[in-house]
């Protein structure tokens, strides 16, 4: 594809979306913040990210607006079948230098993956990077949120019989919930609740807020991860009691404010 910066070329490497119901955990806790992280508005539509190398080599993020294309892209190459992303230039709205997420794939026959000089996308910010690894925060946490949702199986057959009543005194947990059903009566910001297909009469849920990340399926177990707790996944109770709401009412409650894929 083009890139509207230089009219070079971009060897594209990946794409992901950034929408209300899908964006990635590296950028925020919900749509809005995850936005305002790479610099654009949070349009209802929202946006395709590609994610490639000019022919220096260097790193380049390209925001489009044709969200369907990339969308397509993307369930192409799931399936295992080649697709060629190349946007429009007029769907482009802006060039970052950098990438937000970790990869692992190059292209070939070109200079090694690095940034561009800073100011190079004209915008005069830092390269987009990915989070470090060494320091827990948000981002870790909403990584950490994101491997329990596609590790379910595992994670739920780990929930001991004494494992929900262990955490359910931890004020942080308790505060989670509280805001968790806060979203409930008061819409929250487009993504910090997202309900996604997961089999028959199933949904996986995730909620996030301010320093908490909830993971959970309806019917089944939830589990809440905390800025306060390095590495540490709280199970949540399923009857409640005191400060915590019963659960299987919270997850059926969440479901009917979150937002959904079309």
């Amino acid at each position: 594809m083009s890139d509207e910066e230089d009219g070079g070329s971009l060897y594209v490497l990946t794409a992901v979306l950034l929408t209300p119901t899908q964006f990635p955990a590296v950028l925020g806790d919900d749509f809005p913040e995850a936005c305002a992280h790479l610099g654009v508005p949070p349009v209802t539509d929202g946006y395709g990210l590609v994610l490639g190398q000019d022919e220096e080599g260097a790193r380049w993020t390209v925001v489009v607006d044709d969200v369907s294309l990339v969308a397509t892209a993307i369930a192409s190459w799931d399936c295992g079948m080649g697709y060629d992303l190349s946007p429009d230039e007029r769907t482009i709205v802006v060039s970052l230098a950098g990438w937000p997420l970790e990869l692992t794939v190059s292209a070939t026959g070109i200079p090694e993956p690095h940034d561009p000089e800073q100011g190079a996308d004209g915008t005069g910010r830092v390269p987009l990077a990915p989070p470090s690894g060494e320091v827990w925060g948000p981002v870790q946490r909403r990584l950490g949120a994101d491997q329990i949702a596609r590790e379910w199986a595992d994670w739920s057959g780990r929930v001991a019989a004494d494992g929900g009543a262990a955490a359910a005194a931890h004020p942080g947990l308790a505060r989670a919930l509280r805001e968790a059903v806060g979203y409930t009566r008061d819409a929250p910001p487009p993504g910090r609740v997202r309900s996604a297909f997961a089999g028959e009469g199933v949904r996986t849920l995730r909620a996030d807020g301010p320093g908490w990340s909830l993971v959970a399926r309806t019917g089944g177990p939830a589990f809440v991860l905390l800025d306060e707790e390095p590495g540490e996944v709280l199970a949540v109770p399923g009857g409640g009691g005191g400060e915590l709401p019963e659960l299987a009412g919270l997850l059926t409650a969440l479901d009917g404010v979150a937002a959904r894929p079309a």
